[in-house]
């Protein structure tokens, strides 16, 4: 079944898919319904070898500007409990294979809460972040409050998902919440090169860094220098391990197979 609400490129660059958020009239305003169909798409492309790397992006005007909320007013506690929308979030951060933002325009609410489950952000300079829940009576709930304190820590997170404040691309730059800022007219360009950069190097070691950086938040030094350090013994069980030390030496470019 074809979906509504995003648009998916197979390959925009090699071994490189592109998923767009596609609901212009509403800034990609996050309903149900859209985050279903971007779940799916990631549970296919994350098993497609034919792919190593994903951008998602919006459009120039919003990557997205917060979640539906004509879609939420109405409900009760109960409603959303039995709703369980976060159950969705949850399987989107299993993503595997790394995740590269392309963020213009507004990155609100969930919007700004999508884009920090992506590993990596490429911004245009119109691009705004914030956590704007409490202007209209609730707070973040899709880990807003959790990974916004990591990225930019304690201060600013607190200004921002109490006061509801946008920070501007350049902020949120040197904050630490995004990668880069580039002009608006490259700011696809530019996330898509990244995630070619990374889909040009060795998919099980770089699915095996991933998980040993995203360990550095929910486990102490200790356990995540345990994680880290078993990922790279088994990477010595690989192909690609074989085919990139011996292509050091022989001065070469390796080419991986994801063996």
């Amino acid at each position: 079944m074809q979906p509504q609400f995003i648009i998916i490129h197979q390959q925009v660059a090699p071994y490189v898919a592109h998923i767009q958020l596609n609901r212009p009239k509403e800034l990609n305003a996050l309903n149900l319904e859209l985050m279903m169909e971007l779940r799916d798409a990631l549970k296919l492309l994350d098993a497609d070898d034919n792919v190593r790397a994903i951008v998602i992006s919006g459009n120039e005007k919003a990557f997205a500007a917060g979640a539906d909320i004509k879609q939420m007013a109405g409900k009760t506690a109960m409603d959303m409990y039995n709703i369980d929308q976060f159950s969705t979030w949850d399987t989107i951060k299993k993503t595997k294979k790394p995740l590269i933002a392309a963020v213009s325009g507004f990155a609100l609410g969930g919007g700004c809460e999508l884009v920090m489950l992506c590993d990596m952000i490429v911004a245009s300079e119109t691009a705004r972040f914030g956590q704007p829940e409490i202007k209209i009576g609730v707070m973040p709930g899709a880990g807003g409050t959790q990974r916004l304190t990591r990225a930019v820590g304690k201060a600013l997170a607190m200004e921002m998902v109490l006061t509801g404040r946008f920070i501007t691309a350049e902020e949120a730059a040197r904050a630490g919440l995004i990668n880069r800022v580039v002009p608006v007219e490259l700011f696809l360009n530019e996330a898509v090169k990244l995630a070619t950069e990374v889909a040009a190097l060795s998919p099980l070691a770089v699915r095996m860094a991933k998980e040993s950086v995203l360990k550095a938040f929910d486990s102490s030094l200790e356990e995540g220098l345990h994680f880290e350090r078993k990922n790279f013994y088994l990477l010595f069980a690989s192909e690609d391990q074989k085919e990139g030390m011996q292509a050091f030496v022989d001065k070469r470019t390796p080419v991986f197979k994801g063996k």
